[in-house]
């Protein structure tokens, strides 16, 4: 996908939001806010969108002196979501699907974005994911791809969310025993995506292959990532990308058997897939 005009604004949006994050003072604001202003009118519209936020967020984190923007909220996500984990255990193992049931826990855990145009309530979406029907269902799909698969490529989005990721990779793992498993990060801290660093706390590092991609986008752009894993992406047998941003960033499809799996959040990702804002989508290629 590659912006469009409500993309501008949505990044001014975030930016503002960036600021409110941070606690950035009146005057620190206005010159973070001037600055995402007049980079957006130079956008470049050949790309995608969080190719586009990557350089806008990196100079706010130049002008704020900070590594990291939302460290301190991506803290707060993850321990929200580690209060579901004995619940959704007793879920999976009462599923008479489980692969559907981790499934829809990982997508339900896509609601923790700190970019989005709309937001949800996780504690809610939690509630009703089990009784929510996929608006673009290839479960059954997935499912036929997983069953040929020797490797698979989980390219992970946002903090917070990838403790609900590691919860369906673990499910994945015990239902497909051969499978090898590798899940992607992103090469430095951006928005709330998950790093390497969020990734081994969980214990990444000892559940599956753990892979930095390299990009500095929140969303694998295979033109910024490292050789090995564009490598990795281009042999793995199946591929399952979580979230908008990587959504954005990998269609149309570059390779067969890639899954989107997300929920959607804003207007302009809502009419590529031609659904509704609200909705979730497992969609393979």
């Amino acid at each position: 996908m590659k912006i469009e005009n409500a993309c501008v604004e949505c990044i001014l949006n975030q930016s503002r939001r960036v600021t409110e994050a941070i606690r950035a003072d009146d005057a620190l604001s206005r010159r973070m806010l001037a600055r995402v202003e007049a980079l957006g009118k130079h956008f470049d519209f050949t790309q995608s969108p969080p190719e586009v936020a990557s350089d806008v967020y990196e100079q706010m984190a130049q002008m704020a002196g900070m590594e990291d923007l939302y460290g301190e909220l991506k803290a707060h996500a993850t321990e929200k979501a580690r209060t579901f984990l004995p619940q959704l255990h007793q879920v999976i193992e009462a599923s008479s699907d489980k692969l559907l049931t981790a499934i829809k826990i990982a997508v339900a855990g896509n609601v923790i974005d700190l970019a989005a145009e709309v937001t949800f309530d996780l504690h809610e979406e939690m509630e009703k994911i089990f009784e929510t029907n996929f608006a673009h269902d290839d479960v059954d799909q997935l499912a036929k791809a997983f069953e040929k698969a020797s490797t698979l490529l989980y390219i992970g989005d946002n903090v917070g969310e990838h403790i609900f990721d590691y919860l369906c990779i673990e499910t994945l793992q015990q239902l497909y025993p051969k499978l090898e498993v590798y899940y992607m990060v992103r090469g430095n801290p951006i928005i709330n995506d998950v790093t390497m660093a969020e990734a081994k706390e969980a214990g990444f590092d000892t559940l599956c292959h753990l892979v930095d991609s390299g990009v500095n986008t929140p969303g694998f752009a295979y033109e910024r990532a490292n050789g090995a894993s564009q490598k990795l992406f281009d042999e793995a047998d199946l591929v399952i990308t979580k979230g908008m941003g990587n959504y954005e960033c990998l269609s149309p499809s570059p390779r067969p058997n890639l899954c989107y799996l997300l929920k959607v959040k804003c207007n302009v990702v809502a009419a590529s897939l031609g659904q509704n804002v609200g909705d979730i989508i497992c969609k393979m290629n």
